[in-house]
Protein backbone atom coordinates (compact mmCIF):
# COMPACT_ATOMS: atom_id res chain seq x y z
CA UNK A 1 0.00 0.00 0.00
CA UNK A 2 1.31 3.46 -0.91
CA UNK A 3 1.85 5.63 2.19
CA UNK A 4 -0.75 8.11 0.91
CA UNK A 5 -3.38 5.39 1.19
CA UNK A 6 -2.56 4.37 4.77
CA UNK A 7 -5.37 4.76 7.30
CA UNK A 8 -5.10 7.85 9.50
CA UNK A 9 -4.69 5.63 12.61
CA UNK A 10 -1.68 3.89 11.05
CA UNK A 11 -0.09 7.21 10.14
CA UNK A 12 -0.58 8.50 13.69
CA UNK A 13 0.91 5.33 15.21
CA UNK A 14 3.97 5.54 12.93
CA UNK A 15 4.41 9.23 13.72
CA UNK A 16 4.10 8.52 17.44
CA UNK A 17 6.58 5.67 17.20
CA UNK A 18 9.08 7.85 15.33
CA UNK A 19 8.69 10.63 17.87
CA UNK A 20 9.29 8.16 20.72
CA UNK A 21 12.41 6.83 18.99
CA UNK A 22 13.86 10.30 18.42
CA UNK A 23 12.99 11.44 21.95
CA UNK A 24 14.51 8.31 23.51
CA UNK A 25 17.81 8.64 21.66
CA UNK A 26 17.99 12.31 22.58
CA UNK A 27 17.40 11.47 26.25
CA UNK A 28 19.92 8.63 26.17
CA UNK A 29 22.55 10.78 24.46
CA UNK A 30 22.13 13.44 27.15
CA UNK A 31 22.64 10.91 29.95
CA UNK A 32 25.18 8.44 28.54
CA UNK A 33 28.27 8.66 26.36
CA UNK A 34 29.58 6.32 23.71
CA UNK A 35 32.60 4.25 24.68
CA UNK A 36 35.81 5.77 23.28
CA UNK A 37 37.80 3.77 20.74
CA UNK A 38 40.80 3.89 23.07
CA UNK A 39 42.07 5.53 26.25
CA UNK A 40 45.63 6.83 26.11
CA UNK A 41 45.42 9.93 28.28
CA UNK A 42 46.36 8.50 31.67
CA UNK A 43 47.71 10.62 34.50
CA UNK A 44 51.53 10.42 34.61
CA UNK A 45 51.48 7.33 32.41
CA UNK A 46 51.84 7.47 28.65
CA UNK A 47 50.34 4.37 27.03
CA UNK A 48 52.70 2.68 24.56
CA UNK A 49 52.59 -0.73 22.86
CA UNK A 50 55.65 -1.82 24.86
CA UNK A 51 54.04 -0.82 28.13
CA UNK A 52 50.78 -2.57 27.23
CA UNK A 53 52.63 -5.79 26.33
CA UNK A 54 54.55 -5.71 29.61
CA UNK A 55 51.39 -4.99 31.58
CA UNK A 56 49.63 -7.90 29.94
CA UNK A 57 52.36 -10.30 31.06
CA UNK A 58 52.29 -8.90 34.59
CA UNK A 59 48.49 -9.12 34.72
CA UNK A 60 48.68 -12.87 34.08
CA UNK A 61 51.78 -13.61 36.18
CA UNK A 62 51.07 -15.44 39.48
CA UNK A 63 54.66 -14.85 40.61
CA UNK A 64 53.61 -11.38 41.71
CA UNK A 65 51.96 -13.16 44.65
CA UNK A 66 53.87 -14.55 47.63
CA UNK A 67 52.53 -18.05 47.03
CA UNK A 68 53.03 -18.03 43.27
CA UNK A 69 49.36 -19.01 42.93
CA UNK A 70 47.40 -15.77 42.44
CA UNK A 71 47.60 -13.18 39.68
CA UNK A 72 45.49 -10.15 38.75
CA UNK A 73 43.71 -12.53 36.38
CA UNK A 74 42.64 -14.74 39.30
CA UNK A 75 40.07 -12.20 40.46
CA UNK A 76 39.59 -10.48 37.09
CA UNK A 77 38.99 -13.33 34.66
CA UNK A 78 38.68 -11.86 31.17
CA UNK A 79 36.67 -14.89 30.05
CA UNK A 80 33.90 -14.35 32.62
CA UNK A 81 33.17 -10.63 32.51
CA UNK A 82 36.38 -9.32 34.06
CA UNK A 83 35.65 -10.59 37.57
CA UNK A 84 35.72 -13.99 39.30
CA UNK A 85 31.96 -14.66 39.64
CA UNK A 86 32.37 -15.39 43.34
CA UNK A 87 30.60 -13.81 46.30
CA UNK A 88 33.97 -12.57 47.54
CA UNK A 89 37.37 -13.38 46.11
CA UNK A 90 39.69 -16.12 47.35
CA UNK A 91 43.28 -15.13 48.05
CA UNK A 92 46.44 -16.00 49.97
CA UNK A 93 46.07 -19.08 52.14
CA UNK A 94 42.60 -19.58 50.63
CA UNK A 95 41.27 -16.69 52.65
CA UNK A 96 38.06 -15.03 51.51
CA UNK A 97 38.20 -11.30 50.93
CA UNK A 98 35.65 -8.87 52.38
CA UNK A 99 34.03 -7.68 49.13
CA UNK A 100 32.88 -8.77 45.71
CA UNK A 101 35.48 -8.29 42.97
CA UNK A 102 34.51 -5.49 40.53
CA UNK A 103 35.01 -6.03 36.82
CA UNK A 104 38.27 -4.82 35.30
CA UNK A 105 36.56 -4.26 31.93
CA UNK A 106 36.24 -0.54 31.14
CA UNK A 107 37.49 0.19 34.67
CA UNK A 108 39.84 2.86 33.34
CA UNK A 109 36.69 4.98 32.85
CA UNK A 110 35.85 5.02 36.58
CA UNK A 111 36.69 8.12 38.61
CA UNK A 112 38.30 5.92 41.28
CA UNK A 113 38.82 2.23 41.97
CA UNK A 114 37.42 -0.21 44.55
CA UNK A 115 33.90 -0.05 45.98
CA UNK A 116 34.96 2.69 48.40
CA UNK A 117 37.09 4.64 45.92
CA UNK A 118 40.23 4.35 47.99
CA UNK A 119 42.50 4.09 44.91
CA UNK A 120 42.55 7.16 42.71
CA UNK A 121 43.41 5.23 39.54
CA UNK A 122 44.38 1.81 38.18
CA UNK A 123 48.05 2.33 39.10
CA UNK A 124 47.12 2.65 42.75
CA UNK A 125 44.62 -0.18 42.45
CA UNK A 126 47.23 -2.55 41.01
CA UNK A 127 49.47 -2.07 44.04
CA UNK A 128 46.75 -2.79 46.59
CA UNK A 129 45.88 -6.47 46.01
CA UNK A 130 49.53 -7.44 45.53
CA UNK A 131 50.30 -6.25 49.07
CA UNK A 132 47.00 -7.17 50.75
CA UNK A 133 47.38 -10.05 53.19
CA UNK A 134 44.10 -11.67 52.11
CA UNK A 135 44.87 -11.37 48.39
CA UNK A 136 48.41 -11.77 46.98
CA UNK A 137 50.25 -11.08 50.26
CA UNK A 138 53.51 -9.92 48.71
CA UNK A 139 55.86 -6.98 49.32
CA UNK A 140 57.28 -4.34 47.01
CA UNK A 141 60.81 -5.54 47.65
CA UNK A 142 60.05 -9.18 46.84
CA UNK A 143 58.13 -8.23 43.68
CA UNK A 144 61.05 -6.16 42.42
CA UNK A 145 63.52 -8.92 43.27
CA UNK A 146 61.37 -11.45 41.46
CA UNK A 147 61.12 -9.37 38.30
CA UNK A 148 64.74 -8.26 38.14
CA UNK A 149 65.99 -11.86 38.30
CA UNK A 150 64.27 -12.74 35.01
CA UNK A 151 66.29 -11.35 32.07
CA UNK A 152 63.30 -11.21 29.73
CA UNK A 153 61.37 -9.04 32.15
CA UNK A 154 64.39 -6.74 32.50
CA UNK A 155 64.45 -6.31 28.73
CA UNK A 156 60.72 -5.65 28.59
CA UNK A 157 60.87 -3.06 31.38
CA UNK A 158 63.72 -1.27 29.57
CA UNK A 159 61.63 -1.15 26.39
CA UNK A 160 58.55 0.08 28.23
CA UNK A 161 60.42 2.68 30.33
CA UNK A 162 63.41 3.69 28.15
CA UNK A 163 64.05 6.96 29.99
CA UNK A 164 64.34 5.38 33.44
CA UNK A 165 67.79 4.63 34.82
CA UNK A 166 66.19 1.89 36.94
CA UNK A 167 63.17 0.64 35.00
CA UNK A 168 62.30 -2.45 37.07
CA UNK A 169 60.38 -0.90 39.95
CA UNK A 170 57.12 -1.54 41.76
CA UNK A 171 55.77 1.79 40.49
CA UNK A 172 56.57 0.91 36.88
CA UNK A 173 54.98 -2.51 37.34
CA UNK A 174 51.76 -0.72 38.36
CA UNK A 175 51.97 1.69 35.42
CA UNK A 176 52.36 -1.19 32.97
CA UNK A 177 49.36 -3.04 34.41
CA UNK A 178 47.33 0.17 34.19
CA UNK A 179 48.32 0.62 30.54
CA UNK A 180 47.17 -2.92 29.72
CA UNK A 181 43.91 -2.57 31.63
CA UNK A 182 43.19 0.67 29.76
CA UNK A 183 42.86 -1.43 26.59
CA UNK A 184 40.06 -3.58 28.04
CA UNK A 185 37.20 -1.64 26.46
CA UNK A 186 34.04 -3.42 25.36
CA UNK A 187 31.78 -1.55 22.91
CA UNK A 188 28.16 -2.66 23.29
CA UNK A 189 24.83 -2.48 21.46
CA UNK A 190 24.06 0.67 23.47
CA UNK A 191 27.03 2.41 21.84
CA UNK A 192 25.80 1.36 18.40
CA UNK A 193 22.35 2.68 19.27
CA UNK A 194 23.75 6.00 20.50
CA UNK A 195 25.63 6.27 17.20
CA UNK A 196 22.31 6.20 15.35
CA UNK A 197 21.43 2.56 14.68
CA UNK A 198 17.80 2.00 15.75
CA UNK A 199 18.12 -1.73 15.21
CA UNK A 200 20.94 -2.10 17.75
CA UNK A 201 18.40 -2.49 20.58
CA UNK A 202 15.31 -4.69 20.70
CA UNK A 203 11.89 -3.23 21.47
CA UNK A 204 12.12 -4.50 25.08
CA UNK A 205 15.60 -3.04 25.47
CA UNK A 206 14.36 0.36 24.27
CA UNK A 207 11.45 0.21 26.71
CA UNK A 208 13.93 -0.75 29.43
CA UNK A 209 16.19 2.14 28.46
CA UNK A 210 13.25 4.55 28.74
CA UNK A 211 12.37 3.14 32.17
CA UNK A 212 16.01 3.27 33.29
CA UNK A 213 16.06 6.99 32.56
CA UNK A 214 12.52 7.90 33.63
CA UNK A 215 12.57 5.94 36.91
CA UNK A 216 15.79 7.66 37.96
CA UNK A 217 18.31 4.80 37.66
CA UNK A 218 20.46 6.92 35.34
CA UNK A 219 20.89 9.62 37.99
CA UNK A 220 23.56 7.40 39.60
CA UNK A 221 24.33 5.13 36.65
CA UNK A 222 24.97 7.63 33.88
CA UNK A 223 27.99 8.68 31.88
CA UNK A 224 30.23 6.58 29.70
CA UNK A 225 30.47 3.64 32.12
CA UNK A 226 26.88 3.86 33.38
CA UNK A 227 28.23 4.41 36.87
CA UNK A 228 31.70 4.41 38.34
CA UNK A 229 31.28 8.10 39.14
CA UNK A 230 30.11 9.45 42.48
CA UNK A 231 29.32 7.89 45.86
CA UNK A 232 25.87 7.11 47.16
CA UNK A 233 24.31 5.51 50.24
CA UNK A 234 23.15 1.95 49.73
CA UNK A 235 19.59 2.49 50.84
CA UNK A 236 18.78 6.10 49.93
CA UNK A 237 15.11 5.39 50.70
CA UNK A 238 15.22 2.05 52.50
CA UNK A 239 18.26 0.07 53.60
CA UNK A 240 18.28 -3.56 52.45
CA UNK A 241 18.49 -6.27 55.08
CA UNK A 242 21.80 -7.51 56.45
CA UNK A 243 21.64 -10.44 54.03
CA UNK A 244 22.38 -7.89 51.24
CA UNK A 245 23.99 -5.04 53.21
CA UNK A 246 26.25 -6.56 55.90
CA UNK A 247 26.31 -4.24 58.91
CA UNK A 248 30.06 -4.63 59.45
CA UNK A 249 31.03 -3.17 56.05
CA UNK A 250 30.42 0.57 56.27
CA UNK A 251 31.81 1.34 52.81
CA UNK A 252 33.51 4.67 52.24
CA UNK A 253 33.49 5.39 55.96
CA UNK A 254 36.65 3.27 56.19
CA UNK A 255 38.38 5.78 53.88
CA UNK A 256 36.97 9.11 55.05
CA UNK A 257 36.06 8.31 58.69
CA UNK A 258 33.11 10.63 58.19
CA UNK A 259 29.81 9.50 59.70
CA UNK A 260 28.01 10.74 56.59
CA UNK A 261 29.90 8.11 54.56
CA UNK A 262 28.57 5.11 56.47
CA UNK A 263 27.21 2.55 53.99
CA UNK A 264 28.18 4.82 51.10
CA UNK A 265 29.70 3.15 48.03
CA UNK A 266 30.82 4.17 44.56
CA UNK A 267 28.02 3.71 42.03
CA UNK A 268 28.71 0.41 40.33
CA UNK A 269 29.56 0.71 36.62
CA UNK A 270 27.00 -1.33 34.70
CA UNK A 271 28.73 -2.23 31.44
CA UNK A 272 28.77 -6.04 31.14
CA UNK A 273 26.66 -6.31 34.30
CA UNK A 274 24.81 -9.32 32.89
CA UNK A 275 28.12 -11.23 33.06
CA UNK A 276 29.26 -10.23 36.52
CA UNK A 277 26.95 -11.96 39.02
CA UNK A 278 26.82 -12.02 41.98
CA UNK A 279 25.93 -8.40 42.62
CA UNK A 280 26.62 -5.55 45.04
CA UNK A 281 29.72 -5.12 47.20
CA UNK A 282 28.57 -8.04 49.32
CA UNK A 283 28.08 -10.41 46.38
CA UNK A 284 24.93 -11.70 48.03
CA UNK A 285 22.55 -11.45 45.06
CA UNK A 286 22.94 -13.80 42.10
CA UNK A 287 19.93 -12.74 40.01
CA UNK A 288 20.18 -9.57 37.92
CA UNK A 289 16.40 -9.20 38.05
CA UNK A 290 16.50 -9.40 41.85
CA UNK A 291 19.26 -6.79 41.92
CA UNK A 292 17.13 -4.47 39.78
CA UNK A 293 14.15 -4.93 42.11
CA UNK A 294 16.31 -4.22 45.18
CA UNK A 295 17.63 -1.04 43.58
CA UNK A 296 14.07 0.05 42.86
CA UNK A 297 12.94 -0.23 46.47
CA UNK A 298 16.20 0.75 48.19
CA UNK A 299 17.38 3.61 45.99
CA UNK A 300 14.22 4.86 44.28
CA UNK A 301 11.53 3.98 46.81
CA UNK A 302 9.53 2.21 44.11
CA UNK A 303 8.18 -1.30 43.91
CA UNK A 304 8.92 -2.04 40.27
CA UNK A 305 6.43 -4.24 38.45
CA UNK A 306 7.55 -7.53 36.95
CA UNK A 307 7.31 -5.93 33.52
CA UNK A 308 9.46 -3.00 34.64
CA UNK A 309 12.09 -5.36 36.04
CA UNK A 310 12.06 -7.52 32.90
CA UNK A 311 12.44 -4.57 30.56
CA UNK A 312 15.15 -2.84 32.61
CA UNK A 313 17.00 -6.16 32.75
CA UNK A 314 16.63 -6.46 28.98
CA UNK A 315 18.27 -3.04 28.64
CA UNK A 316 21.09 -4.06 30.98
CA UNK A 317 21.77 -7.01 28.69
CA UNK A 318 22.38 -4.48 25.91
CA UNK A 319 25.42 -3.31 27.91
CA UNK A 320 27.25 -6.59 27.29
CA UNK A 321 30.08 -5.58 24.99
CA UNK A 322 32.52 -7.11 22.56
CA UNK A 323 35.72 -8.23 24.28
CA UNK A 324 39.07 -7.37 22.73
CA UNK A 325 40.93 -10.46 21.59
CA UNK A 326 43.37 -11.38 24.37
CA UNK A 327 45.76 -14.30 24.07
CA UNK A 328 47.41 -15.76 27.15
CA UNK A 329 51.04 -14.57 27.12
CA UNK A 330 54.12 -16.76 27.45
CA UNK A 331 55.80 -15.51 30.62
CA UNK A 332 59.54 -15.09 31.25
CA UNK A 333 61.44 -18.03 32.71
CA UNK A 334 62.65 -18.06 36.29
CA UNK A 335 66.32 -18.27 37.18
CA UNK A 336 68.09 -19.74 40.23
CA UNK A 337 68.04 -16.25 41.75
CA UNK A 338 64.23 -15.89 41.48
CA UNK A 339 62.60 -16.02 44.94
CA UNK A 340 60.67 -19.21 45.52
CA UNK A 341 56.98 -19.27 46.45
CA UNK A 342 56.24 -19.24 50.15
CA UNK A 343 53.23 -19.51 52.39
CA UNK A 344 54.42 -16.54 54.41
CA UNK A 345 55.48 -13.08 53.37
CA UNK A 346 59.25 -12.68 53.64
Amino acid sequence: MHPIAWPIATVLILASSQAFAEDLRAKASAVFKQLPASVTDLKDNKVTPEKVALGKALFFDPRLSASGVFSCYSCHNLATGGDDNLETSIGHGWQKGPRNSPTVLNSVLNEAQFWDGRAEDLKAQAKGPIQASVEMANTQAKVEKTLVTMPEYVTWFKSAFPDDARPVTFDNMAKAIEAFEATLLTPSPLDTYLAGDDNALTADQKEGLALFIDKGCASCHGGVNLGGQGYYPFGVVEKPGSDVLPVEDKGRFAVSRSASDEYVFRAAPLRNVALTAPYFHSGKVWSLKQAVAIMGSSQLGQELTDQDVNQITAFLNALTGKMPEISVPALPSETPATPRPSGEVK
